[in-house]
C-alpha cells in the first residue's frame, strides 16, 4: 500500500457568513485540529482569526497559541496561511516583508514546518457572482512576495506549500524554487473548483494535465489534489493511483457546506483506503527527502 498524506484545511478566510461551520476562536481551531489529526490527517492548515470581529488576523502570537495547543494533544504538521492580498479579507497589499512577518516569528521559534507561498496571482470570481455582475478580486502574489516567502523557507528549512490555481503557477514556482539551493522541495497543491472560475473543475483529465506539467517542470515533486469551493472526492482515488496526496476541509469545501471538518477527514481517509492507500503519519512526512 502506498503512503498518502492527508491534510485538513480547517477554515480559510471566509468568515462564518460564507462558511458557517468553520472554527474561529483559538479553542475551536485547536479542538478541530486535534480531532482531524486523530481522524487521520497528518497535516493541519489554518487561518487565525480576531475573535471579536470574526475576521482573519495574521498575528504570530495567535498562530503560536493554536499551533502549540494542537501539538500539546497530538503530533501533526501544523502551518499557517498568509494575508490574502487584494481581497476584502486582508486589506491593501503590504510589503513582502510585512506580509510574511508572522511566518518569520513562528520560524524563529521552531513552530512551523510548512508555509504557504503561492507562486502567482489569480482572479477570484464565483460563477454565481459573475451572473450578478460582481467580478470578485485579484489575489495578488507579486514576484518579490514569492521570493521573500521562499527566502524565509530556505533560511529556516520550512517546506513551501504552493497553491497551483493556474497551470502556469507550476512553471513559475519551479523556476523560483530553483534559485534557492537549500530550499525544501515545495508541495504542489493543484487547486480545482466547482464554484470559482479559476483553473480546472475537478476531473481526472484535468488532473492528468497538472501532473504532466509538473513532471516536466519539477520532476518527482510531491503534489496534492485540493481546491476552493470544490467537492474533491471524485479525484481522491485517481490521486492515490497517480502517486499524489489529498487535502480536504471547510476551507476548500463548497461555501455553505453542512458538514464538519472531522467528517470530511474521515470520509477522505476511507476513500484513500479503498483506493489502496495507507495514511502516512507525521513522522514519515518529516523523513521524506527535502531537496
Amino acid at each position: 500500500m502506498r503512503r498518502v498524506w492527508l491534510e485538513a484545511a480547517l477554515n480559510g478566510p471566509w468568515t462564518r457568513s460564507r462558511q458557517p461551520r468553520i472554527p474561529v476562536t483559538v479553542d475551536e481551531i485547536v479542538a478541530d485540529g486535534v480531532a482531524c489529526a486523530k481522524a487521520g490527517a497528518s497535516i493541519i492548515h489554518l487561518h487565525a482569526y480576531d475573535e471579536s470581529s470574526g475576521r482573519q488576523k495574521d498575528d504570530w502570537q495567535i498562530y503560536a497559541r493554536i499551533i502549540e495547543g494542537i501539538r500539546a494533544h497530538c503530533d501533526a504538521i501544523v502551518y499557517p496561511t498568509i494575508p490574502i492580498a487584494g481581497s476584502g479579507f486582508a486589506g491593501d497589499l503590504t510589503s513582502a516583508a510585512a506580509r510574511y512577518a508572522h511566518l518569520v516569528e513562528l520560524a524563529k521559534r521552531g513552530l512551523v514546518e510548512w508555509a504557504v507561498v503561492d507562486p502567482g496571482s489569480v482572479n477570484f470570481a464565483m460563477f454565481d457572482d459573475i451572473a450578478r455582475d460582481e467580478t470578485g478580486f485579484v489575489y495578488q502574489n507579486p514576484g518579490d512576495h514569492i521570493l521573500e516567502g521562499l527566502r524565509i523557507c530556505a533560511e529556516h528549512h520550512v517546506r513551501p506549500s504552493y497553491a497551483i490555481y493556474e497551470p502556469g503557477f507550476t512553471r513559475l514556482g519551479a523556476a523560483m524554487a530553483a534559485r534557492f539551493p537549500t530550499l525544501p522541495a515545495p508541495v504542489y497543491r493543484f487547486m480545482f473548483s466547482d464554484q470559482f472560475a479559476f483553473g480546472f473543475p475537478p476531473a481526472l483529465h484535468h488532473l492528468d494535465a497538472h501532473v504532466a506539467l509538473l513532471n516536466e517542470a519539477a520532476p518527482n515533486s510531491p503534489w496534492m489534489v485540493a481546491g476552493l469551493g470544490v467537492d474533491i472526492r471524485g479525484l481522491i482515488a485517481g490521486a492515490v493511483a497517480r502517486g499524489g496526496h489529498v487535502r480536504v476541509g471547510l476551507e476548500d469545501a463548497p461555501l455553505g457546506a453542512e458538514v464538519s471538518n472531522v467528517a470530511l477527514v474521515e470520509e477522505a481517509a476511507n476513500l484513500i483506503a479503498e483506493a489502496g492507500g495507507a495514511m502516512s503519519p507525521p513522522h514519515e512526512l518529516r523523513q521524506q527527502p527535502k531537496f
